[in-house]
């Protein structure tokens, strides 16, 4: 007799080694209220982006904050580290954003980058935004720019064959190491018209 917990399997047809007869299932029926948008957020007002702001950097996991962005731990992280540049501003799309915005926002990514590669030696990134639910935005009504840290081998049997993502460290944890490096990477003050150009 096997003692413990004893994975759950549902039974589907066989498409001869085909993806149903390989992949094992994870019910998350938590998730359907997500789907169906309950809870989502309908304003500026329950925007977890608006809202994160007011509390302390530690219970928000904020990292850095800047005159009009600031930068974050995303709580549901594709890797360790996962970060996201958010405007302070509740606006959807990134043709909203301001100049002074859009030159903040591109330069805490740089930092973002810099700082990640300090504290944990990243090999590389994906940065980028979803623009709208058809694009796959989580909250498509305030604009944010992921920066994920990327290593060789990041992709690995478990989440390729185990389905399941392996983070190494607690948020909080994550949060101190970014935060605390943060300054030593950052840019003192605008940059000189035609810096860095050769």
């Amino acid at each position: 007799m096997t003692e413990g917990p004893q994975p759950q399997r549902a039974a589907v047809a066989n498409d001869d080694g085909g993806p149903s007869a390989v992949f094992e299932r994870l019910w998350t029926p938590y998730r359907m209220a997500y789907i169906r948008g309950e809870g989502k957020p309908t304003g500026d007002h329950d925007c977890p982006f608006c809202l994160v702001p007011r509390m302390s950097d530690e219970e928000g996991l904020i990292v850095a904050r800047g005159e009009t962005v600031y930068a974050v731990l995303n709580l549901y992280p594709y890797n360790a580290g996962h970060l996201m540049v958010v405007p302070y501003r509740h606006v959807p799309d990134y043709t909203d954003l301001t100049v002074p915005e859009v030159a903040e926002l591109g330069s805490f990514t740089q930092t973002a980058m810099r700082v990640i590669r300090a504290v944990s030696g990243a090999h590389g990134f994906n940065i980028g935004m979803n623009q709208g639910s058809v694009a796959g935005a989580g909250i498509a009504d305030h604009l944010h720019q992921h920066a994920v840290p990327r290593w060789g081998g990041d992709t690995n049997f478990m989440p390729v064959v185990g389905l399941t993502r392996v983070l190494p460290q607690v948020l909080s944890e994550t949060r101190s190491l970014l935060a605390g490096q943060w300054p030593a990477v950052a840019p003192v003050g605008p940059a000189e018209p035609g810096a860095g150009v050769a």
